[in-house]
């Protein structure tokens, strides 16, 4: 398959043994209907992918039902633990963990339950290991919150648990660039604000960057903050724009089999018209820059 053939959101990249797994939001509808799964493609170019193959299916009494959103794949301790996003009646929307023995699949449930705490709109966990500890680094809905917010969590060595109180990095009003929107509380207000798609890259200079998306004056963007201390818990300075705009977000930096850093990311933001884009990106005195053409 040809990388424009791949209907995908939330695009993810891991590279192993000489090859680029692609994961992410794969069902044709994500935002209607049950859930199918997690899909993940194979290639050797960012260019000619082989699949789909079937990464994640639900077992038969798992507890989501629909909106299977954002899978992130990611090697620890010796296995492959994906982290993702579901929603069921009665039931807040979650990030649970799975684990597998190959990168392509089959995940099965990890964690005995989602990892975001119980009563809270939750997605797109992510990992994040700081000095030896895992942190799962997650959003909280800006349609419970309004103003969209962002947490991290200890997890147990073993990816069970959250450990710990959560804590807050920041709200998505701390940035200039997020638009407001009105409220789903039908109080009229708007002051509402998105905060979606969380990842954590720390740069050859040793700065810790969070990227991390909303909808902005072109639709869906995507900004930068970084971490004063270098650690998770910040406290964080945001870019004052944004670096994806045009409706293009929720992306993260993998490093390509040459050794470029790139950016993967989805645009449009368009049910079924988003694909899988990626470009170079590089670090300078300044922070994060684009670099080359968009692919």
């Amino acid at each position: 398959m040809k990388r424009d053939d791949i209907q995908i959101r939330d695009p993810y990249i891991l590279c192993e043994d000489g090859l680029y797994y692609l994961y992410g939001t794969t069902d044709p509808d994500p935002w209607r209907g049950e859930g199918v799964g997690f899909d993940v493609y194979v290639s050797r170019d960012l260019e000619e992918w082989e699949g789909p193959h079937p990464a994640f299916r639900p077992p038969g009494r798992f507890w989501g039902r629909f909106n299977f959103w954002a899978p992130e794949v990611h090697v620890y301790g010796g296995a492959y633990y994906l982290f993702a996003s579901f929603k069921a009646e009665g039931h807040c929307r979650a990030t649970q963990v799975f684990r597998a023995t190959s990168p392509l699949g089959p995940f099965r449930p990890h964690s005995p339950d989602p990892l975001t705490p119980r009563g809270w709109e939750c997605l797109d966990g992510t990992l994040h290991v700081e000095g030896g500890q895992p942190w799962m680094v997650f959003c909280r809905e800006w349609v419970q919150v309004h103003d969209g917010e962002i947490w991290a969590v200890r997890l147990s060595e073993d990816l069970l648990t959250a450990v710990g109180v959560p804590v807050l990095l920041f709200r998505a009003s701390s940035a200039s660039w997020p638009a407001p929107l009105e409220r789903r509380d039908g109080s009229g207000r708007h002051d509402a604000r998105v905060t979606d798609g969380p990842f954590l890259w720390r740069g050859p200079s040793g700065r810790l960057y969070l990227l991390w998306s909303s909808l902005g004056s072109t639709g869906y963007e995507m900004g930068v903050a970084v971490s004063r201390t270098g650690k998770v818990e910040g406290p964080w300075i945001h870019e004052p724009e944004p670096l994806l705009v045009g409706d293009r977000g929720h992306a993260m930096i993998f490093r390509t089999l040459d050794g470029r850093w790139s950016l993967a990311y989805h645009h449009p933001n368009r049910t079924p018209e988003e694909r899988f884009h990626y470009v170079e990106v590089e670090e300078s005195e300044e922070g994060l820059r684009l670099k080359g053409e968009e692919h």
